[in-house]
């Protein structure tokens, strides 16, 4: 069980992924923004994304441990620092997985001044709450915690691969306001979700009517797994055909959902610019193959009867196995359902205020050009928020926004979030002609040495971008 919970704790802290995409939000220049906010402002006539490279996304991180708070040197002993930091973890700490690739995308203004812009990209969602109760109960036992009702509802997990549709439009409204949409269609891959759990397992000192001196007991347990996509995988051990099906999903082959992105662009004056955004309203509905899990009741158990049969008797294993396991199926049965699911998409919030200010690039007439975009520096400040089962998880930061000319311009970032309380970050992007890339990356002080990192975040993207 010890070497179970070591290699989760360094599995999890190696792979957990934010979805905030601190960097890319509000940088203008860089076509992907418009994922952000669909109302951003839009300098471009068209752009195209480079099939497969126009967007490579990873934020890796976690809320309570690092890769180096377990492997890291140190006098202490690798188990005394597992206890420490179990101990120390709070049953809120969470580790989150996002991971997204931009299979296609591309836009253009048409005549009548709106920038339609779509495509496709993959993306894997992934969250689990530390679980602290059932974690203590794995490593340390229940001999020296009698009475203590260790919590079975701590068990809460998400996890969605899918492939989104989606399709845009932008429109400058005013010569202030600048709004948009977007429509998506989710083709769910795989999914399953585990929430809402219930139930408590506690160990007691029996009374003079038990057959043991402790007495354990599973009480109102009712803990829940729904799954859609797996059944099928489950029962087919050949690759090829699992990695057949999984690409039939992608195109149009899965569950599907719908969503809504929305977001707008402000110019209070020609100095101060406000932006925000809601993206992802929307459901997924579980239809085809789908199976939950549901264990539900309570049980006491209270010893083990030992029966040792005599030889004669021809018994090859002591029946008292069997009978435990057909008793505890019996008082907490786990039934497997093949009704459909709604999934609520986990919807993300951005808001921004900006001030801007140094030279202007120019006075040459520009029908899609807003006066507050002359600044050759921006700062300001950003808010990220996203649904989670426990609650919204947020984070805010500080940004600098500076423009070399037409041809560079680069984003840094000071974020406070879960994670970390000093994550700086650096954003690059930068055109040859029409071919245009960027990079950003966050948390760039623990670039050192990344096992020291709560997260650590990569965004990389090439495009053709056709000028006004």
């Amino acid at each position: 069980m010890k070497i179970l919970f070591t290699c989760i704790l360094s599995l999890l802290g190696a792979v957990a992924i934010c979805q905030n995409k601190q960097i890319l939000y509000g940088f203008d220049e860089i076509p992907q923004s418009l994922m952000l906010n669909p109302g951003g402002k839009v300098s471009q006539r068209a752009h195209f994304g480079i099939p497969l490279l126009s967007q490579i996304h990873l934020n890796i991180g976690s809320s309570g441990v690092t890769v180096f708070d377990i492997f890291g040197e140190s006098s202490v002993d690798i188990n005394t620092r597992i206890r420490d930091k179990i101990f120390e973890m709070k049953n809120t700490d969470f580790f989150t997985a996002t991971q997204q690739l931009e299979i296609f995308n591309l836009g253009w203004r048409a005549k009548n001044g709106i920038y339609f812009s779509g495509g496709i990209y993959q993306e894997f969602d992934f969250i689990s709450y530390f679980p602290r109760d059932l974690a203590i109960l794995g490593w340390e036992g229940n001999r020296d915690y009698l009475g203590y009702e260790f919590d079975l509802g701590e068990l809460n997990t998400t996890g969605d691969l899918l492939t989104v549709y989606h399709f845009g439009a932008n429109k400058q409204l005013t010569d202030k306001l600048t709004a948009g949409i977007r429509v998506k269609l989710y083709s769910s891959m795989f999914n399953f979700k585990s929430v809402d759990n219930q139930g408590t397992f506690v160990t007691t000192l029996g009374d003079e009517n038990s057959e043991n001196i402790y007495e354990h007991t599973i009480t109102n347990a009712d803990v829940t797994l729904q799954t859609s996509g797996y059944a099928s995988l489950r029962d087919d051990e050949n690759d090829v055909n699992i990695a057949s099906e999984m690409l039939g999903r992608a195109f149009f082959g899965g569950n599907f959902g719908l969503g809504l992105d929305i977001g707008a662009t402000y110019d209070i004056n020609e100095k101060w610019t406000a932006s925000a955004s809601i993206l992802d309203f929307g459901t997924i509905f579980h239809s085809n193959d789908v199976e939950t899990y549901r264990a539900y009741g309570s049980y006491t158990l209270d010893g083990i009867e030992l029966i040792f049969p005599p030889l004669s008797a021809g018994e090859n294993t002591f029946p008292y196995y069997n009978n435990l396991e057909e008793e505890i199926e019996r008082e907490i049965p786990i039934d497997t359902l093949n009704t459909g699911y709604t999934q609520m998409r986990p919807v993300k919030f951005y808001a921004s205020l900006g001030y801007g200010f140094g030279k202007s690039r120019g006075d040459a007439c520009d029908c899609f050009h807003n006066k507050s975009d002359d600044h050759q520096q921006t700062v300001g400040i950003q808010y990220f928020s996203i649904i989670r089962p426990k609650g919204p998880q947020m984070a805010g930061t500080l940004f600098y926004h500076r423009k070399f000319g037409d041809f560079l311009s680069a984003k840094a970032t000071y974020t406070v979030d879960s994670y970390s309380y000093s994550n700086i970050g650096l954003g690059v992007t930068g055109s040859i002609g029409k071919f245009g890339m960027y990079l950003a990356a966050d948390n760039l002080l623990k670039y050192g040495n990344l096992a020291k990192a709560n997260s650590v975040s990569l965004q990389v993207g090439f495009n053709i971008i056709i000028d006004e």
